[in-house]
């Protein structure tokens, strides 16, 4: 590919129409005729290899400033949202060849792309979903590692989505894959956000930071629908300069849901828009599905689907695994496997769940190692509002002492007085929760939801399933 039809006017080059074979910002993957492309990442600066990469093959190098290097280097204000535009041109500007959602906030991602994503297919459309648990094109599905894939990797994606006919791509948005361009030159019909809680500020400087990052993506869209009950959705509700519709489950707004009913099979509420009203029933407990169900419903209206098409789609639909996810007991107490890993999600799961607990809500929940560690004690505090009985354990420790993670999260109940037991173990943690529940009782095992493994240290990842954990632990108490 000529390099002219990879910068498209974005940067300029005295290089003229050189042949790329590759393109990369990865030193390891440069090869003879490669154009590559110095980013400044956390522990590493490619300006630092820029001289060795031609050296090695490169017929030209993309960079921040001036390294001496002559023609063959290609100054840009920004090297990452600049290879991002290449990616894009690399693989033919898939982005543009089908129809983009996208979904961004702390919490209610997942649930929002994975019901947007079954009522297009319900209606004939085939669709591709880039996500937390796994990436789709269609109804196959493939591995991910990253809510949002590196810029590369994520137009690779796209372009097989493209290929195999997808006529629209619903996405997850991260904060990341935003203000490190991963999504390249990608433009979205709908942009939905939820909310926005403490999460990530080990890598956002503040809650600032993390706000200006989610706010990106509506500056590249045609249709914004905002969750207004949520303090930064207001705002930003009145910062968007695009078509735009807030939804609520609270209060009246352009789009909200009224007459909510809630059990701990489902729900029932009225969509209303328009000054028309539809029932929608769903097997998708708790008062925040009902909220991401209107945020879905709101955008694949705006896609013009019929609220006629939609309700069948949204009433046949089981939830998605992790979240708020029934794990079968057998028994006369319930256990739910949720996400919740941010002290808004952890408050919003069990304030719900406690609307039809019986008995006792019983709470088990970590923090991971080398993350924000300031919201551990945040998430202590958010479980004790609700919960009955917390037990404390551990999440991913990655390469922190599990111990010391539990410090600063018993530092959040000091002086409160609540029921709470530690136990180190989470598989131990769970077997405790499994004998101390009674009749009626619920147990919400919050943090790991849809994920099938444990970081340890040294950065181990183990087999950790929590649906095998409690059919493991629910063999021993019949032991």
């Amino acid at each position: 590919m000529k390099l002219s039809d990879l910068i498209e006017n974005n940067a300029v080059t005295a290089i003229g129409d050189a042949e790329i074979s590759s393109v990369t910002d990865d030193t390891r993957k440069v090869t003879e005729g490669s154009l590559f492309v110095c980013v400044k990442g956390g522990s590493f600066d490619g300006h630092t290899a820029a001289a060795e990469m031609l050296e090695k093959g490169a017929v030209a190098v993309v960079c921040e400033r001036d390294l001496g290097l002559g023609e063959r280097q290609i100054i840009t204000d920004n090297s990452r949202k600049l290879y991002g535009q290449i990616c894009s041109a690399w693989f033919g500007h898939p982005e543009r060849k089908m129809k983009m959602i996208g979904v961004t906030g702390t919490n209610g991602k997942t649930t929002i792309t994975n019901v947007i994503k079954h009522i297009l297919m319900k209606n004939g459309h085939k669709t591709g979903l880039v996500g937390t648990i796994q990436n789709e094109i269609g109804d196959e599905v493939l591995h991910t590692d990253n809510t949002t894939p590196m810029a590369y990797d994520f137009m690779a994606l796209l372009a097989k989505m493209a290929d195999a006919g997808c006529e629209y791509v619903v996405m997850e948005v991260s904060s990341f894959g935003l203000c490190q361009y991963r999504i390249g030159s990608s433009y979205f019909d709908v942009a939905v956000f939820t909310n926005l809680t403490q999460d990530h500020l080990d890598y956002h400087k503040d809650m600032e930071d993390y706000y200006q990052a989610k706010r990106m993506l509506f500056d590249i869209c045609d249709c914004a629908v905002v969750n207004i009950d949520d303090d930064y959705g207001k705002r930003l509700f009145g910062e968007v300069n695009c078509k735009r519709y807030g939804f609520s489950v609270k209060e009246n707004a352009d789009i909200y849901a009224d007459g909510i009913k809630i059990k701990s099979t489902g729900s029932s509420f009225w969509f209303c828009r328009d000054g028309k009203s539809h029932l929608i029933k769903t097997k998708m407990p708790g008062l925040f599905n009902v909220s991401n169900l209107t945020a879905a419903i709101a955008a694949c209206l705006e896609e013009g689907l019929t609220i006629e098409s939609i309700i069948p789609a949204v009433e046949d639909y089981n939830g998605v695994k992790g979240r708020c996810e029934i794990i079968p007991t057998g028994r006369d107490f319930t256990v739910i496997c949720d996400y919740a890993h941010t002290p808004d999600a952890v408050e919003n799961i069990l304030r719900s769940v406690k609307e039809y607990t019986d008995n006792d809500l019983i709470c088990l929940f970590g923090c991971g190692g080398n993350r924000d560690a300031a919201k551990r004690p945040k998430m202590a505090q958010a479980a004790s509002k609700y919960a009955d009985k917390l037990i404390v354990t551990s999440d991913n420790p990655r390469n922190e002492k599990p111990e010391a993670i539990i410090d600063d999260i018993l530092a959040g109940l000091d002086g409160m007085s609540v029921n709470y037991d530690v136990v180190v173990d989470r598989r131990e943690a769970i077997y405790h929760a499994l004998k101390i529940a009674e009749k009626g009782d619920i147990i919400v095992l919050a943090g790991k939801g849809h994920e099938d493994y444990q970081i340890l240290a040294g950065m181990e990842h183990i087999h950790f399933d929590e649906r095998e954990v409690v059919a493991d632990g629910l063999k021993l108490l019949d032991q």
